[in-house]
């Protein structure tokens, strides 16, 4: 869903699911010379906290180490790079809402 929902943005799929090593990264995307290194989560109810919550920042720092290593192989010298959280909520009827956060962190 994340995937359908940033690309009917007009965002590129650069990679999915990128490894560099033991680190991954869900989503690699661009938007001209925009780059957005895309974190995925999805909850079925808020008791065990926000998607938000969910990212630590153990898990920011091994999609940062990720992300250098796609822009060491892949990047251009013009690109700006950020990093995003899109969420998906999935309510008790099966209905869903995606949220894109946009610099969710730095």
């Amino acid at each position: 869903m994340a995937l359908a929902y940033l690309t009917a943005c007009g965002w590129a799929i650069e990679a999915h699911r990128y490894r560099a090593g033991r680190h991954e990264v869900d989503l690699v995307t661009r938007r001209g010379s925009l780059v957005a290194f895309v974190e995925v989560k999805t909850r079925r109810s808020a008791a065990c906290g926000t998607a938000a919550e969910a990212v630590p920042w153990r898990k920011r720092r091994a999609i940062g180490r990720a992300a250098e290593r796609w822009r060491m192989q892949y990047g251009r010298e013009s690109d700006r790079y950020r990093f995003d959280l899109v969420t998906v909520d999935v309510d008790a009827c099966g209905n869903t809402r995606v949220e894109h956060i946009a610099d969710a962190w730095r």
